[in-house]
């Protein structure tokens, strides 16, 4: 048996032996990172239009966010600094991620990192992972899309926002160099990573939804960038006025998706898994 091997069958009978807490004690380190790599193994068994309707209705569902987002900076604008009301749009931000988080919809970013684990634990190819990120990426875009074009036609003639308020917006979240753009990204996958990990360790409804208030809020207040809202945002822009092309929508559409994957994929799942195997006794001895 050679060693990686050995190595790894310590590292499932470590996680085989993380039993749950009781309700009152907080989970281990193990008990989280087993229920990870088990539901990230029971996304892997679905089939691919399971997952593809289930993301597109995360897709539609992060739209949510955006309606609240340009109708509070379209009744706002005339009585607040722009830079102020940014700010202030992250009260309101957290609202699709909590109807999609709870909702058990299918969002890339808070996928990514619950995906990778069961590659580094040997039971997924890194193919099926690619395989499973494009699926979900594209259900999670097309919905995106969907919900994009109707809120683009119902918002002025509910009088709750117009297309300048789109605008404002899409260039606001569109507007830096792709490296700015690609670092932002890798700290909010990072979060979103972190965001997953976090509904696992919790027991209860409301602490989810504290967390998801939280780190969403954060992403919101210092602009991080989130591809699934992002592609909202930018690619409604894009619809209505010149001043983003597409070859702006797809640099910081594909570079807020690459930046979101390595922050859920490596500050998350890797590093959280190799922390729990760095711990794993050796069989031989015994440390």
């Amino acid at each position: 048996m050679s060693e990686e091997k050995e190595k790894q069958e310590n590292v499932d009978q470590e996680l085989e032996q993380a039993d749950d807490s009781e309700i009152s004690q907080a989970k281990s380190h193990g008990e989280v990172l087993k229920e990870q790599i088990c539901e990230g193994q029971e996304i892997y068994k679905r089939s691919i239009s399971s997952i593809l309707l289930s993301s597109f209705t995360a897709g539609l569902e992060i739209g949510f966010s955006y309606l609240m987002l340009c109708s509070i900076f379209y009744f706002y604008s005339d009585s607040l600094p722009e830079e102020s009301l940014f700010k202030i749009l992250a009260f309101v931000y957290p609202l699709g991620f909590i109807l999609v988080v709870l909702g058990q919809s299918l969002l890339f970013t808070e996928q990514t990192s619950l995906l990778t684990l069961p590659v580094l634990n040997q039971q997924r190819s890194l193919w099926s992972l690619l395989r499973l990120w494009g699926l979900v990426i594209a259900g999670n875009l097309i919905g995106g899309y969907i919900i994009g074009i109707v809120l683009l036609w119902i918002g002025p003639k509910l009088r709750i926002f117009d297309h300048e308020t789109v605008i404002a917006i899409g260039t606001h979240v569109a507007n830096f160099d792709w490296n700015v753009i690609l670092v932002s990204a890798i700290l909010a996958g990072w979060l979103m990573g972190l965001l997953s990990w976090l509904i696992t360790s919790s027991k209860d409804t409301i602490s989810r939804i504290v967390i998801i208030f939280i780190i969403t809020a954060t992403m919101a207040f210092t602009g991080l960038h989130h591809s699934i809202i992002g592609n909202i945002e930018v690619f409604s822009a894009f619809l209505v006025g010149p001043e983003i092309t597409f070859t702006d929508y797809l640099v910081v559409q594909s570079v807020a998706l690459l930046g979101n994957a390595i922050g859920g994929a490596f500050f998350v799942a890797l590093l959280k898994y190799r922390a729990f195997v760095f711990n794993v006794p050796d069989s031989k001895t015994g440390y």
